[in-house]
């Protein structure tokens, strides 16, 4: 499992769930960081996984 496939405190299901992609973190808006260091949402990725298509 690499870091990638982890879920992250933003995810709002865990990566790989049926009906859910990624997308940008709306914290960090994909930058993956917040001032000076990585964003807590998105573990510095600047990707979330969230439900699409009314999932």
């Amino acid at each position: 499992m690499t870091d990638t496939d982890r879920a992250k405190p933003g995810d709002a299901a865990p990566p790989g769930t049926t009906g859910t992609g990624e997308n940008l973190c709306r914290r960090c808006q994909g930058s993956g960081r917040i001032e000076a260091g990585a964003c807590p949402d998105c573990a510095g990725t600047g990707k979330v996984t969230e439900p699409i298509g009314g999932a």
